[in-house]
């Protein structure tokens, strides 16, 4: 299985020529192995909702909107790994060994 990250997530969003070796690399991987984290859609949820609240005219907002519905699509097209308690033990076991987790 091919877990995207947030990192990931947001290159495939700008679309553009960052994203073009992603996506290479995307089409050599088997559709139904391609997933995300529930982390990821929490992480740009946020950063949506900030950009939505900052914007300072109608348009922008109305954009904004759109972006985050967007987004709300790009997740249902993709499986999302739940966040559950072996997640959090494991996530905790390794910000012990690596302190900037």
């Amino acid at each position: 299985m091919d877990i995207l990250d947030t990192d990931h997530l947001s290159v495939l969003e700008r679309k553009g020529a960052n994203a073009q070796p992603l996506l290479q690399r995307m089409l050599a991987v088997d559709p139904a192995q391609i997933s995300t984290t529930i982390i990821s859609y929490e992480e740009q949820m946020r950063g949506w909702l900030s950009y939505i609240s900052k914007a300072q005219s109608e348009d922008k907002q109305v954009e904004a909107y759109k972006q985050l519905k967007n987004q709300l699509m790009n997740y249902c097209a993709i499986p999302v790994i739940e966040f559950d308690l072996d997640a959090v033990k494991e996530f905790n076991r390794l910000r012990k060994i690596y302190p900037r987790l």
